[in-house]
């Protein structure tokens, strides 16, 4: 195996910078600053921080028009799906781990909603299993890597995408009251529908209450060939309740509850929700019920040493699903898999205080926290069942001290496995213990002309999982992954015309696995790229977002042979141009460029670089008797054209316009 970096990604990367910010300075001289002065582009890149991490909020949420939590975050530096228009056969990919062409996740890629972990089962041919909507959430953040992930769970290598849902505040802005939002959204293809009804209900200052209703369905959508994709029709109802108190004398306390809940049902569906197997394991009648409850506390007095982060909850999905007679050629071997219903629960306390102190001249920013968890897990075909009891200790400190500032972050995490017999007996009960120590630094400097420069260094472990019950020699064997990480930013204000901003972030990494437990046949995987951010804007309101992904993967078998890494994403180039007239009206277009892929192995096939367009438009009326509503037109793939992204199993769908009418009443 090969250990460094890929030059050539960082020459690239570089052009990528240097070439639009040369035309830009030679045009600035053009730039008209008018009265009104919007400094926003379309995304804010973290330059503040040495993780990488992107930050979607709501307005790019509703700008969107997404139909799934996985079109949410395609356009985010080393994201790619696999497949994403919708809920089910889906799975998102992070650096090159996540989801594949066999399961919906390898377990280093993670995701949580307010803070409970969802769709982290390796289940047979079925997705990630995140079935949730994306119009419940205001914010989601994706973080990169492996050195930001040590408060949130171990083994995490590709990234982690944490969701927060909406609460009655964002309506209310905090006066009592009612507030009512409705949203109606079509689109052509697949004949889309969408409705979101929230009600926010705060009768005096500590007490808030929101309810939330989303119906979404889809029928079958077609390429740009004017073929079915593939992806079965789909309802998804979902609905949240949540509630919020805040007491004490100071006001420093509070308590919040949530509930959401999605379910849909899928009717003569094909087993296999990738698509892959053809007719070979038969069709299905599905169920899925996905609810997540929530319970959250925070103490935050005066003290700067106090401030407590409580948070319980508890996800719950299950999946029901009947094999129709006759459908495959294998008989009573697919039957078998097709009438597997599985459930899991994971419950999980997270206990976290934040402490603000002086030691000298360095600043002090330490998160310490304490967390148990416990998943439980149906026995099913394909499935062993059990639980998977974990206890976690957690410390981060962010040390500040002039223009540096110094992360280091520690995780010790216990686990106890056990298998239950199943009713035939023919699966004895056993126990495995495992524990491992995890930890990482990141470092940043910041120089007062906006400039900074950053690198880190992190080592994690996949602790042994349920599904591999079946592989003694996993049990008591943990996966382990060193991810080192280097990179630089710049952050200004009037660089090429008064008024302008201009924001980059580059960031070169490394990712080493072995003991690998995630995949068959594989000892080592070596994953290295390059991500690039950019945004800029100027006072007049035209802006321009960027991100561009440079990787390359490689795997060392365990028979000693040495390939092409088969999850390895394709190099992208997302850009976004735009221009706002303040708060009334936003025009955009959108370019997302993969280049042609042939670094591939035999599991997986070589794909043509594409192009797809996107255009979008948001007009919000600020006065008369339309004042409060918000329409939205987007257009995407404009030229309808063929594509099948690297990764996915299933073609991208053809011309979609989307409309959307919104009103807060």
């Amino acid at each position: 195996m090969r250990h460094r970096f890929c030059v050539r990604c960082a020459l690239l990367g570089s052009v990528v910078f240097v070439t639009p910010l040369a035309a830009l300075a030679q045009s600035g001289a053009e730039v008209i600053v008018l009265d009104e002065i919007t400094l926003k582009s379309k995304r804010d890149v973290e330059t503040q921080t040495a993780n990488p991490v992107t930050n979607i909020d709501q307005q790019e949420i509703d700008d969107r028009q997404a139909g799934t939590i996985a079109e949410l975050v395609d356009t985010v530096p080393g994201v790619t799906l696999v497949n994403g228009a919708t809920p089910s056969g889906s799975g998102i990919n992070i650096r090159g781990f996540g989801a594949n062409g066999t399961y919906g996740t390898d377990q280093m890629v993670m995701i949580q909603v307010d803070g409970a972990t969802q769709g982290s089962e390796e289940l047979y041919r079925l997705g990630t299993q995140l079935y949730t909507d994306p119009s419940l959430y205001k914010t989601v953040s994706v973080s990169r890597g492996t050195v930001g992930s040590f408060e949130y769970g171990s083994g995490v290598v590709g990234g982690i995408v944490r969701l927060e849902t909406k609460d009655a505040s964002d309506f209310t802005g905090g006066v009592s009251g009612y507030k009512l939002r409705q949203t109606l959204e079509a689109a052509s293809n697949g004949d889309g529908l969408t409705s979101s009804t929230i009600l926010a209900w705060q009768p005096n200052d500590d007490l808030e209450i929101l309810g939330q209703y989303v119906f979404r369905k889809m029928d079958e959508q077609t390429d740009g060939a004017g073929e079915d994709v593939g992806a079965e029709p789909f309802k998804l109802p979902s609905y949240m309740l949540k509630a919020k108190y805040t007491f004490g004398a100071a006001r420093d306390q509070s308590v919040t509850l949530s509930y959401n809940d999605t379910q849909t049902s899928e009717n003569d569906v094909p087993y296999d929700q990738f698509g892959l197997g053809g007719s070979s394991f038969g069709n299905v009648d599905r169920d899925v019920r996905t609810r997540t409850t929530v319970l959250e506390y925070e103490y935050d007095p005066s003290n700067p040493l106090i401030h407590i982060e409580a948070n319980l909850s508890h996800a719950d999905q299950k999946i029901d699903s009947t094999y129709i007679e006759g459908t495959s050629p294998y008989g009573p071997a697919a039957g078998s898999l097709g009438d597997a219903d599985h459930r899991y629960e994971t419950t999980k306390l997270t206990v976290k205080n934040t402490s603000r102190f002086q030691t000298g001249s360095a600043e002090h920013d330490l998160r310490l926290g304490a967390e148990i968890i416990r998943k439980k897990r149906a026995e099913a075909v394909s499935a062993p069942g059990g639980t998977d009891r974990r206890f976690a200790l957690f410390a981060v400190d962010d040390i500040t001290w002039g223009g540096f500032t110094i992360s280091p972050a520690m995780r010790y995490e216990t686990q106890k496995l056990r298998r239950q017999s199943d009713a035939s007996g023919s699966n004895p009960q056993t126990e495995y213990d495992n524990d491992a120590i995890m930890g990482g630094i990141s470092a940043r400097y910041e120089w007062s002309n906006g400039f900074s420069a950053f690198a880190s260094a992190a080592y994690t472990e996949n602790l042994p999982i349920l599904d591999d019950f079946d592989k003694d020699s996993f049990m008591n064997q943990s996966q382990k992954a060193r991810v080192y990480e280097i990179g630089a930013a710049y952050d200004a204000v009037d660089v090429f015309s008064g008024g302008d901003t201009l924001s980059l972030k580059a960031n070169l990494y490394q990712s080493d696995i072995w003991d690998v437990t995630s995949y068959s046949g594989v000892a080592e995987v070596e994953m290295r790229g390059l991500e690039l951010e950019a945004s800029y804007s100027v006072a007049s309101g035209y802006y321009a977002d960027m991100n561009a992904t440079i990787s390359k993967g490689d795997a060392l078998g365990i028979n000693g042979e040495e390939t092409h890494w088969g999850n390895a994403p394709a190099d992208s180039l997302y850009l976004t141009l735009g221009k706002r007239w303040g708060e009334k009206l936003d025009l955009s277009w959108e370019m997302l460029a993969n280049a042609r892929m042939d670094r591939v192995d035999r599991t997986n096939r070589e794909t043509p670089g594409i192009g797809v367009h996107n255009l979008r438009a948001t007009y919000r009326p600020q006065a008369g008797v339309l004042e409060g509503s918000e329409f939205r037109v987007g257009v995407e793939n404009i030229f309808d054209k063929e594509y099948r992204p690297h990764l996915a199993t299933r073609n991208g769908a053809g011309r979609n316009v989307k409309l959307t009418v919104a009103k807060t009443f």
